[in-house]
């Protein structure tokens, strides 16, 4: 019984001789969602603006046994992903998984404490929206086209929990996060339509997580938590940050055959946040 139900879960959740790219592929979480994928039996490209750091990605997949490559790119270039998109055909023959993991913010497009949102200049919002959503829907463009040729593939946005709840100081952020949600339900009806159901879109919508980013913001020096990080932690049931690694589960459903009918869904990995009133 023990082999058949083995069998039966590698069927639903293995990811074997499928094509993966993960832009955004060089950060915290999106690292970790690339070297989850290898897990899974996927073959990942590594896709980030530094070459070194796609290179270290890449060498940590394969020394844990999996299949990387490193692939330099600009997802707002799209000569860039053109030139990796014809790279991966050449080398792998397909391309099956899009996780848009490239995004993030600049505190010149956030409005903190001491001013107002009539302080804030507008070029900093304007390339935030572009590097987030500009940056979701480039590769989509690109990558999803070879998808939908095959008729068969699978598109995961990252969005936030600040799509959902409003969060102080994140202006920017937090518009572009809610146009990826939109942008996931719209795509996914686009793409099933014309192309059929085998090409899915969908989004993970992560909670408190710690990365390059926001680390400053949640965690002093010494480890403990800033005031805002308290505040984070009160709002989160699980009582505590995500672990990275905590993404993966979800994405590995959400690439694989297990979630074949599920399409323009919004999951969120969060600790219970959107789920609590504060009460």
């Amino acid at each position: 019984m023990s082999a058949r139900i083995d069998e039966f879960l590698r069927g639903l959740f293995s990811l074997e001789g499928k094509v993966a790219i993960v832009t955004g592929g060089t950060g915290v979480l999106g690292g970790a969602m690339a070297r989850g994928l290898a897990r899974a039996g996927a073959r990942v490209a590594i896709l980030g603006r530094r070459e070194k750091n796609t290179q270290v990605v890449a060498q940590e997949i394969e020394a844990a046994g999996g299949t990387a490559l490193a692939t330099p790119a600009d997802v707002l270039e799209r000569a860039d992903l053109e030139r990796v998109r014809d790279r991966l055909l050449e080398t792998w023959g397909r391309i099956d998984i899009l996780v848009n993991a490239a995004g993030g913010t600049t505190p010149e497009a956030t409005v903190p404490p001491d001013k107002t949102i009539f302080d804030m200049a507008l070029e900093p919002m304007e390339y935030i929206v572009r590097l987030n959503l500009f940056g979701t829907v480039l590769p989509s463009m690109v990558f999803g086209e070879v998808m939908a040729n095959q008729r068969q593939g699978s598109i995961v946005n990252i969005s936030s929990m600040t799509a959902q709840r409003a969060m102080t100081r994140a202006v920017a952020y937090s518009a572009a996060k809610a146009s990826i949600d939109n942008f996931t339900r719209w795509l996914a009806v686009e793409l099933a339509l014309k192309f059929g159901a085998g090409v899915r879109v969908n989004a993970i919508a992560p909670g408190y997580f710690l990365g390059e980013q926001n680390r400053s913001l949640l965690v002093n020096d010494d480890g403990s938590l800033t005031t805002r990080g308290q505040k984070v932690i009160e709002h989160t049931p699980a009582g505590r940050f995500g672990e990275p690694d905590e993404l993966v589960g979800t994405l590995i459903w959400l690439c694989s055959p297990a979630s074949g009918f599920v399409n323009g869904t919004v999951t969120m990995v969060d600790g219970g946040v959107n789920a609590f009133s504060g009460i």
